[in-house]
């Protein structure tokens, strides 16, 4: 196995993660980042991005992370494709192995590793996903203003998201599979009592229709058996995220979700060095635009911690130093 020597590690890319990376390389941390299993994140599926800042007439989500990419390298940046398979951070300088053959020690670690929403798995469901299938009302609910959707879940995300496509949609079908919800009390009420959002009990989805763009849903009463088609041009599904943080379990603090803990105002984790960003510690947000600010907040706290360590060990910049051995 091959060793390696750094300053600053980034793991993941995406909003957060080239955001980090454009920071720390600009305040000379010599980041080296690597991409993961999905280069560029969730947004690289993701067809129309129209509420990223600096992008008045919108901008494809491969577009926008190519160039986050090419501003991170800009700066110096040293973007790697590969995966981070396991870490340790139980001493210092802190250890990851990248595709289980490539060893480096960091001073400081960035982890932006993000969270995948999670799917019913139905195959029209992937087909037509960024063609009226999403799993973010915020980020894409302006595009059916005046049309009909529906949206799958049941719990406090499933009950705001179509609370938030009331707003611009004209009806909202909420599919619910059980005789009631998940969610608060509160939140139930709230789109109980909306009148465009009509609670859809005991049904679960079928099929997601449509060829080149999503024309409605094939749904079944769990109770009845029976099938009908609603007429609906978007599919939400909100059934929840993943934080892809399964590597670092055993090494920072998660809490009951699997979501990075961080210290309040900050991103440092348990462990001193290692910051967290995007949506690996985002539970509640989880957009571009919040991703990136915490990308830049672990970039300045990973800088002061790195600052601090000079001061108590002056020869610790030597790992500044890339050294493949």
């Amino acid at each position: 196995m091959t060793t390696e020597k750094v300053n600053c590690l980034i793991i993941g890319s995406g909003p957060a993660g080239y955001t980090a990376a454009i920071y720390a390389s600009r305040a000379g941390l010599n980041p080296v980042l690597y991409q993961g299993a999905q280069p560029g994140g969730q947004l690289t599926i993701t067809n129309e991005v129209d509420n990223f800042p600096g992008y008045p007439d919108g901008v494809e989500g491969p577009q926008l992370m190519n160039d986050l990419e090419r501003q991170a390298a800009r700066f110096g940046t040293e973007i790697r494709y590969g995966v981070v398979t396991a870490v340790d951070f139980s001493g210092y300088p802190h250890k990851a192995i990248v595709d289980d053959q490539h060893e480096i020690t960091a001073n400081a670690v960035i982890i932006s590793t993000g969270a995948a929403a999670k799917w019913l798995g139905l195959p029209s469901e992937m087909r037509l996903n960024g063609r009226g299938v999403s799993a973010c009302a915020v980020c894409d609910g302006f595009f059916f203003r005046g049309q009909d959707v529906a949206i799958v879940g049941a719990g406090d995300t499933a009950a705001e998201e179509a609370s938030y496509l009331a707003k611009l949609c004209r009806k909202v079908y909420m599919l619910v599979r059980r005789s009631e919800m998940r969610a608060s009390k509160f939140m139930q009420n709230r789109v109980k009592t909306l009148p465009n959002i009509e609670i859809l009990w005991n049904t679960e989805t079928e099929e997601v229709l449509g060829e080149e763009e999503v024309t409605g849903v094939r749904v079944k009463n769990v109770v009845t058996g029976e099938s009908s088609v609603l007429e609906v041009s978007g599919f939400f599904v909100a059934i929840g995220h993943k934080p892809n943080t399964e590597i670092f379990k055993s090494s920072v603090a998660l809490d009951e979700s699997g979501y990075i803990i961080t210290e309040k105002g900050s991103t440092r984790t348990n462990i001193p060095g290692v910051f967290a960003c995007g949506d690996a510690q985002d539970n509640i947000y989880r957009q571009a635009v919040t991703a990136a600010g915490t990308g830049c907040m672990a970039a300045l706290d990973a800088e002061r911690f790195l600052a601090l360590k000079e001061s108590e060990h002056p020869a610790v910049d030597r790992l500044a130093e890339v050294q493949t051995l």
